[in-house]
């Protein structure tokens, strides 16, 4: 059974990342706003988690700014386009990355005989 709602230690723990992070966003981004309830307790609903997981890929792992990711949330906004994870991207990204560490190892080794 799908939930429609999620508190915030449920998204925290979802998305790995920390409550205090989902708070700044809150402010930061005005698209996000998530119910709050009786006593200020925050309730996320599907839309609000997507949103989430966009925030963070492109600030993560696409390595946007504050403002670059919400320039491009306004864009997708006004031209009606749908935001596309770009994973393979991602992956090629990260597969340098540890081919060029994995070489400075290499040359570490290489060097210290």
């Amino acid at each position: 059974m799908k939930k429609y709602y999620y508190t915030i230690g449920e998204v925290s723990n979802l998305l790995e990342l920390k409550p205090y992070i989902l708070r700044y966003w809150e402010k930061e981004f005005s698209q996000l706003k998530p119910q709050k309830k009786f006593g200020g307790n925050r309730r996320y609903n599907p839309d609000d988690i997507e949103l989430i997981k966009k925030i963070k890929y492109m600030l993560y792992s696409q390595k946007y700014t504050i403002e670059g990711v919400k320039k491009k949330l306004k864009e997708l906004k006004q031209t009606g386009k749908q935001f596309e994870f770009d994973f393979d991207s991602d992956k090629n990204v990260k597969k340098q990355s540890i081919l060029s560490e994995l070489k400075e190892v290499k040359k570490l080794l290489t060097n210290s005989k």
